[in-house]
């Protein structure tokens, strides 16, 4: 087991299961300009890097011509439909209890109001020192100066912290800033691209970090 004094945790496809509002928030933005509906699977790929880069990789070609009307459009419908389908894995509350007495902090490349309403919503923002989203500081996932911000600011160093995600920016978060990674391998991002990354740790559920990490 590793030890650790600070957990960082991702949202999306981590912590909820979001994938679907995501999406029906892109096809909400693409029909009201015109532009096909995209399958859930393709809009999943397109998920992490938050939402302006998931709407231009949405558009295509076109996002030079629609990209500021469809985040117009995403935004409105998202902040009225974002709890629609998204709810937490069945073993985030048995996680976060087992884990009580850590440092824990949820950072997202999801714009942080939203990131916000989620959480309070499902009830796990009190569980976590910190919730940090897109535009709350200058950087993001997964330039390691976010990491070391958030690590200076709880007294953490990089050997007792772990970033936990399941997206490609997590690993390499806390690889590029000398931290824990562990991936997820049941959310969002395929499992073999994470794989690839080779992150110090994996988990198959969230319910794999009470063997991982002490």
């Amino acid at each position: 087991m590793r030890s650790v004094d600070l957990l960082v945790f991702d949202l999306d496809g981590t912590l909820v299961r979001s994938d679907e509002d995501l999406a029906a928030g892109v096809n909400h933005a693409l029909k009201a300009v015109g532009m096909p509906l995209l399958p859930l699977e393709t809009i999943r790929g397109f998920i992490g890097d938050g939402i302006p880069v998931l709407m231009r990789r949405a558009l295509g070609p076109h996002a030079s011509e629609w990209f500021s009307r469809s985040i117009e459009l995403f935004n409105g419908y998202y902040s009225e439909h974002l709890l629609d389908h998204t709810a937490l894995y069945p073993d985030v509350p048995d996680v976060l209890d087992h884990f009580d007495r850590k440092q824990k902090v949820i950072v997202t490349n999801k714009t942080e109001a939203f990131a916000l309403k989620i959480t309070h919503a499902l009830g796990i923002a009190p569980r976590f020192r910190e919730i940090i989203g897109e535009g709350a500081v200058p950087f993001k996932k997964p330039d390691p100066r976010l990491l070391q911000l958030v690590m200076e600011k709880w007294g953490a160093t990089p050997e007792r912290t772990v970033v936990i995600g399941d997206g490609v920016n997590d690993v390499l978060l806390g690889k590029q800033a000398g931290a824990l990674s562990c991936a997820c391998l049941n959310g969002i991002t395929g499992r073999e691209r994470l794989l690839a990354l080779s992150p110090d740790l994996t988990c198959e559920s969230l319910s794999d970090l009470k063997s991982l990490l002490c």
